[in-house]
């Protein structure tokens, strides 16, 4: 997999890894808009990106770092947002890897639980009508293709609990503490 500075011809998936302050992400969009955001990347791993481009039907490319098209603007607000400088990300977003009550509940969190706030399972799973449906919920969550820009990061356990995340527990306390939620480490 090579990178280069032109998108190839005709529909095709861009992708780039970009660092973060809870490692580095790879980020992936087609024409609609971001479809997919996963942690634990490296430039060399198109295990990570092949299997997303052949659900998706399309071709993958790389542009040279810096050559983002589709990227360009969710790279800078990735950026913005871990400099404590963007509460919102508003992006154009590809819902393709996601469809049924978990694409329902994603757009619920990202429509209704704002930057610093938090929401139970439980209660997520009544605002879109299914209550008992914790469970459910956190299925939803774990199988979020866009993680930080939908954030389920802002969904925790009803009973006060940080629950479970997939970049890791020290991602998601990390970005509950970027949000004001939980402290700061001191160290």
């Amino acid at each position: 997999m090579t990178t280069d500075s032109r998108p190839p011809a005709g529909p095709h998936l861009e992708w780039t890894v970009v660092d973060s302050d809870i490692g580095p992400l790879l980020l992936a969009a087609t024409d609609e808009g971001l479809v997919r955001v996963e942690f634990h990347a490296a430039p060399d791993r198109p295990d990570l990106i092949d299997p997303v481009a052949a659900r998706l039907g399309l071709a993958p490319w790389r542009p040279a770092p810096g050559a983002e098209i589709r990227l360009a603007e969710p790279v800078r607000r990735l950026a913005a947002y871990f400099a404590g400088e963007l509460r919102r990300f508003e992006l154009p977003l590809d819902w393709r890897l996601t469809s049924g009550f978990n694409r329902q509940v994603l757009r619920e969190l990202d429509r209704s639980v704002p930057y610093g706030a938090v929401v139970g399972y439980g209660e997520l799973a009544g605002r879109v009508g299914q209550p008992g449906a914790a469970q459910a919920v956190g299925a939803a969550m774990g199988s979020n293709p866009l993680p930080i820009v939908v954030p389920c990061h802002r969904v925790v356990e009803n009973d006060g609990g940080i629950g479970g995340f997939g970049g890791g527990l020290e991602a998601k306390r990390a970005l509950l503490a970027l949000e004001g939620v939980l402290p700061r480490p001191l160290f």
